[in-house]
């Protein structure tokens, strides 16, 4: 049935790239036929099915998505953006998201943006020329123009926004209180009788940032401290920021009896120049931090720090998608999911 040609498939192996024209000129058979089989489709045989997928296995054949996008106005990818996948938050919310959309027939593409505005951008471009079916993004740090963002939205492409993200653009959003979560850890820490409170905080553009902030200051009003800038900083919350804001803290004439930082690393750089210089923890100077991350509970002393239920966040963005793609015509209410955050009281900050 088959014109089977060892020669063909030999010389064809050779190639920089096969297609499915190649596998239907070894086995005579149309493009489409070959195509079909590929697909597993009813009216194609089965003898006919193994022997083009045997023939694409030998000729290491692999499907161009970007045409079959293309084609079919649906690729079954699902495009994800981060700021770094080095934190147990993001690692965490992508395994359950791709869990989700995995059981649904979708494939993520992974993109970090390393808090850059510029690669955001590439970013987005590379993910809407690949044709994914839709966008689920924590914004970069440096991100205030949201014109890339609108771009998504313009192509009527599903975009989700997680953890950060800006209600002007007017999407589906999944992420934690900040501002309530920030009353919580300066009303801890006030409970422990500490009364001069320096917050390491993110960039105030960003809005889960200027939320966190906007908590600490309305706590340290609320139980009459007095807010002032010496104690107060914006920075990428890096382990290396952490370090360098809290050395600058120890040299102040009268220096903070706590530090709340708005991320694990920027709390684990704290800890590291308060033990260097001999500062005790939580006796002296409290800290706690942000994120959950697994090494706070390993270091010594353990951090105290916020849980975001990072799961959870990954599956609830995943199914907000699967919603708007199963209702593309269909008028469906903005998801806005607020969750509750924990806060892990640990040896940092625990005086009793």
């Amino acid at each position: 049935m088959f014109q089977r040609c060892s020669k063909c498939i030999k010389n064809l192996g050779t190639k920089k790239k096969t297609t499915i024209k190649d596998i239907a000129n070894v086995l005579g058979l149309t493009p489409s036929a070959v195509s079909k089989a590929l697909n597993d489709n009813p009216r194609i045989s089965d003898k006919t099915k193994i022997a083009v997928k045997q023939v694409a296995e030998n000729l290491n054949y692999q499907p161009n998505h970007l045409a079959s996008a293309l084609r079919s106005g649906k690729s079954n990818l699902v495009g994800v953006i981060i700021p770094r996948n080095n934190s147990n938050f993001f690692s965490s919310v992508l395994e359950k998201m791709e869990e989700v959309l995995n059981k649904k027939g979708y494939n993520i593409i992974i993109t970090q943006s390393y808090e850059s505005y510029k690669k955001e951008c590439y970013n987005i471009d590379s993910l809407l020329f690949t044709q994914v079916d839709g966008i689920i993004a924590s914004m970069a740090n440096e991100t205030t123009n949201l014109k890339f963002y609108e771009k998504i939205k313009s192509k009527g492409i599903p975009l989700i926004l997680f953890d950060r993200g800006e209600n002007d653009l007017n999407v589906d959003y999944v992420g934690i209180d900040d501002y309530d979560t920030s009353l919580e850890i300066v009303e801890h820490l006030v409970g422990s009788n500490y009364k001069r409170i320096a917050h390491i905080g993110g960039f105030s553009h960003t809005r889960i940032f200027k939320n966190r902030i906007r908590g600490y200051i309305d706590a340290l009003h609320k139980f009459d401290l007095p807010y002032e800038e010496e104690l107060m900083s914006e920075s990428n919350l890096t382990l290396e920021d952490g370090r360098n804001i809290t050395t600058a803290l120890l040299k102040l004439p009268n220096r903070p009896d706590a530090i709340y930082a708005a991320g694990d690393y920027a709390a684990l750089g704290a800890l590291q120049v308060l033990k260097e210089q001999k500062v005790k923890v939580p006796e002296e100077i409290a800290l706690v931090g942000f994120g959950n991350e697994p090494f706070t509970s390993f270091v010594e002393p353990s951090i105290s720090t916020i849980n975001q239920h990072s799961a959870q966040i990954g599956r609830l963005a995943a199914e907000a998608f699967i919603e708007r793609i199963n209702n593309p015509k269909k008028e469906v209410s903005l998801n806005k999911i607020i969750l509750k955050a924990e806060l892990i009281v640990r040896g940092s900050s625990d005086r009793n």
